[in-house]
């Protein structure tokens, strides 16, 4: 669907490419060629190439090609510098090959490494018939760039931390993410350039710093130098006390006093006195205690 309404809106395209997922798909291949858009697509080495002239896999349509049928070609800068591999590409037959002129022509590209030369990567191309090896090259090496920008909306902006069962909800995510990520990255370039821009604008004003015997001062000029302030009169302050001093004496122990005592004798008199009134006794004078 969005593949769709990019191709019908009146956005500029002219290239697409895209990873062996969408490459290996035929009705995504032919809906790209019916809106006359060329492709560099990744493919499995699996995939069927069919043409007039037959049908066979892609891995073995090089196969037996001489060695000077592999171009050493840079597909872009990397992290490390240029990417540079061997290419090697053959157009495929169509049927307006024995009369018109078509206007695109189907490629097989192939990408080896020069480390692991037996690791060859394949792309399945429908370019303009005026496209040379190095454009489809260009355009193959174009799909890291925009690897690289998925990458950083995952780790920045959470592209891919989404829990959804709907189209809707997912189509909702991807946009606002791919939003935001559009953001910063205009943020980034702009901050860039304010940068580059205040680099070059160096400061042509006088250094204050001046060389004396071999190291660097700072000088003050003469109409920005300050006078020092005379200095504060000081204040007297108070003698020192003596560090003797006459021992204090010590409180004398403390004695209870006689009105506590007789308050505690008059308390318990009264509680006995209470006591022997409550306590109930027999006819022969003996207490009668309840347990």
């Amino acid at each position: 669907m969005c593949f769709s309404r990019a191709l019908d809106s009146a956005l500029p395209i002219a290239w697409v490419t895209a990873d062996a997922a969408y490459g290996q798909e035929r009705g995504f291949r032919r809906m790209l060629e019916e809106a006359g858009v060329g492709y560099v697509l990744a493919v499995p080495k699996s995939q069927q190439v069919k043409s007039p002239a037959g049908s066979w896999r892609i891995d073995h349509v090089l196969t037996g090609a001489p060695e000077d049928a592999w171009e050493r070609i840079s597909c872009g800068d990397g992290a490390k510098g240029p990417r540079v591999y061997d290419w090697a590409a053959v157009r495929l037959p169509t049927a307006q090959d024995n009369g018109g002129t078509p206007a695109h022509h189907r490629w097989v590209l192939a990408r080896r490494s020069l480390a692991r030369p037996e690791e060859i990567a394949y792309h399945l191309a429908f370019a303009p018939a005026e496209a040379t090896v190095s454009e489809l090259v260009r355009v193959a090496g174009s799909r890291w760039a925009i690897e690289e920008c998925f990458q950083a909306a995952k780790n920045e902006c959470g592209l891919d931390q989404y829990e959804v069962r709907r189209y809707v909800g997912w189509y909702r995510h991807i946009t606002l993410a791919m939003l935001a990520h559009t953001f910063l990255a205009a943020m980034a370039a702009h901050a860039l350039e304010k940068g580059a821009e205040e680099t070059v604008r160096a400061a042509s004003f006088h250094s204050p710093r001046q060389k004396y015997d071999g190291s660097w001062t700072l000088s003050i000029p003469r109409n920005l130098a300050i006078e020092a302030p005379a200095p504060a009169p000081l204040v007297a302050l108070a003698p020192t006390p003596s560090s003797r001093r006459p021992p204090l004496p010590l409180p004398a122990p403390h004695a209870p006093r006689s009105g506590e005592s007789r308050t505690t004798i008059i308390l318990m008199q009264r509680q006995f006195t209470r006591l022997e009134t409550s306590m109930p006794t027999r006819e022969n004078g003996e207490v009668q205690l309840e347990y």
